[in-house]
């Protein structure tokens, strides 16, 4: 676990013969060389391909980034998300677009989360929904 690894980054991992390939978003420099230095130590791999991207830094993607995560996390079908240790949507801004990434229980989750981005204001653009549903077929 990277105590670094917040909301704001979107990091995926794929291992083939002890090549780990680290693909995604950081949102900032520091945490994609953290990341290849940690993932250097693990055990049985022999090498690292780091092809994550670090995220502009910029003041209103910081500022939007917010905006969308309070409007997430504050609507009541999807706050409990919220208090979780690393909350599973990923809330990825580049140059004012937003991405959600991450983990939601079904559907309507997905379909409110992209509600409450777009709500947010201030996105140049759609919002990307990106978000996965573990449980497809339930309703609630």
């Amino acid at each position: 676990m990277y105590s670094r690894y917040s909301i704001w980054d979107n990091i995926n991992l794929r291992v083939h013969e002890g090549n780990l390939e680290l693909e995604g978003q950081v949102s900032q420099p520091y945490k994609k060389q953290d990341l290849q230095r940690l993932m250097q130590r693990v055990p049985g791999v022999t090498a690292v391909t780091n092809k994550l991207e670090v995220l502009p830094l910029s003041p209103n993607d910081d500022n939007l980034r917010l905006r969308v995560a309070r409007a997430i996390y504050r609507d009541p079908v999807l706050s409990r998300y919220g208090i979780q240790a690393v909350p599973p949507i990923h809330i990825i801004v580049k140059n004012g677009e937003v991405t959600l990434e991450g983990v939601v229980n079904n559907n309507m989750e997905k379909n409110v989360a992209a509600v409450r981005a777009a709500t947010a204001g201030l996105s140049f653009g759609p919002i990307h929904n990106n978000l996965r549903v573990e449980n497809p077929k339930s309703k609630s």
